[in-house]
């Protein structure tokens, strides 16, 4: 396979043509065939590119071999007795050069060889004419040296140029890749000041709100006492607001969940049975007798370093969603797997929790994990942020794949036990 072409040969393109226009202009001005050889030299010239990019497997080799043909024949028609005494004998460096920019340095060996032999097969014609003396044997053999070392000298040079060029090549992807990564880490550092000015701002929105809820539930449950012999109107009215009261103290306590720093009691974690227990808590809350589960479950997998309570927080949460939204379809299929992934010297345990429900729109997969997001009616906004919260402080990542009407799949990647030793009492706090 011939390697590519660079902007080298391009430029080249026009000394070429400038070279085969003082060939035109030199004796013998009057010989027809060597001018319409010229000019279709030049003509392939300027098609060259044109027609190796039709035929790329094969197309390196046609342009030599048409190169060689052609200064065979130009050869043939400014030859005094035969081509071999042709003046015109530079023409094969075309060919040779053309090689030498297309090939690496063995091809390019190849095809000097078979120019040089094209040149020389004209030998035969000069040996019946006249006999072959050692001054012309020594010509000969230099002409063909020149050859090879234009070859050679081109086929460096290019060499170079391209190892030059992939390197750059190279630093360019990095840096691209360098700058993708900055963006993600500046984006990542705007959305940790807003989940810590959102933190402070919930933590103590959810204490000044806390202490007087404490009162109206205190105040609700006497007059429900109070009330239980009295109208049935207000015995109900006492009950909501008993029932809402709660409902806000839930809410509270969520704010806070998600606001306030707690220790992370990390131990070796098994996350089969994690998963199970949570799944377990779903089917009690949830109705999920139309919901196919499915587990999917790796051999032998490794224990991470992780807070059980915590774990089951994010399990529990992920699933929970999943099967809402397969329960607003009428069912479907739900997915849990568990396995091992290897990434260089890091080694994880990813978690898949994977729904057949409506999916998620390309433009909220972002959004899904900021708080106070939400697409339920009823929703607050907060689970999916308090997963991601939880997960990173595991040292972990989460992830989404998503396309509208094809399902969610949630990916949560913890690194293995013997890579978390040094979280062991770590704070849980705002990313």
């Amino acid at each position: 396979m011939p390697s590519e072409v660079g902007p080298t040969a391009q430029r080249l393109d026009l000394l070429w043509l400038l070279f085969l226009l003082v060939l035109a202009l030199l004796p013998p001005i009057g010989e027809i065939h060597k001018q319409e050889i010229l000019v279709c030299i030049g003509i392939f010239q300027l098609l060259e590119a044109r027609i190796v990019a039709a035929v790329p497997e094969r197309g390196a080799a046609y342009a030599v071999l048409i190169k060689i043909g052609l200064a065979t024949i130009l050869i043939n028609h400014t030859g005094e007795v035969s081509g071999i005494n042709s003046s015109y004998y530079p023409i094969y460096y075309l060919p040779v050069m053309t090689a030498a920019m297309y090939f690496g340095p063995w091809a390019t060996l190849f095809w000097t060889t078979l120019a040089s032999g094209a040149y020389c097969s004209y030998l035969y014609w000069a040996l019946q004419e006249a006999e072959l003396n050692r001054d012309a044997v020594a010509e000969l053999s230099l002409r063909m040296c020149f050859f090879f070392l234009v070859a050679m000298t081109v086929n460096r040079f290019v060499m170079g140029y391209r190892e030059q060029t992939q390197r750059y090549q190279a630093v360019a992807e990095t840096l691209t890749h360098a700058n993708e990564d900055l963006k993600k880490a500046q984006a990542e550092a705007r959305r940790a000041e807003r989940l810590a000015a959102l933190g402070q701002l919930s933590a103590g929105l959810a204490h000044e709100i806390r202490n007087p809820l404490g009162v109206i539930k205190g105040s609700a449950e006497i007059l429900n006492q109070k009330l239980a012999a009295s109208d049935a109107l207000a015995k109900e009215l006492s009950g909501y607001i008993y029932t809402e009261v709660n409902r806000l103290s839930a809410l509270v306590g969520r704010f806070l969940d998600f606001a306030r720093p707690s220790r992370l009691e990390l131990r070796p974690l098994e996350l089969q049975p994690t998963l199970e227990k949570a799944l377990k808590s779903v089917s009690e809350q949830i109705d999920i007798s139309k919901i196919n589960v499915r587990r999917d479950y790796a051999t032998n997998l490794p224990p991470v370093m992780a807070d059980e309570q915590l774990c089951d927080q994010v399990f529990t949460n992920l699933l929970t969603n999943a099967c809402e939204a397969m329960n607003e379809l009428g069912g479907g299929e739900l997915t849990i797997r568990a396995r091992r992934q290897d990434s260089g010297s890091r080694h994880e345990v990813v978690v898949e929790i994977e729904d057949t429900g409506p999916g998620i729109p390309a433009d909220l997969k972002e959004q899904i994990f900021n708080p106070f997001f939400t697409t339920k009616k009823t929703g607050v906004g907060l689970g999916l942020a308090i997963v991601t919260k939880i997960i990173d402080a595991h040292g972990g990542a989460v992830r989404v794949r998503s396309e509208p009407g094809q399902g969610a799949c949630f990916q949560i990647c913890f690194p293995q036990a013997e890579n978390l030793q040094a979280l062991e009492n770590k704070e849980l706090q705002i990313h």
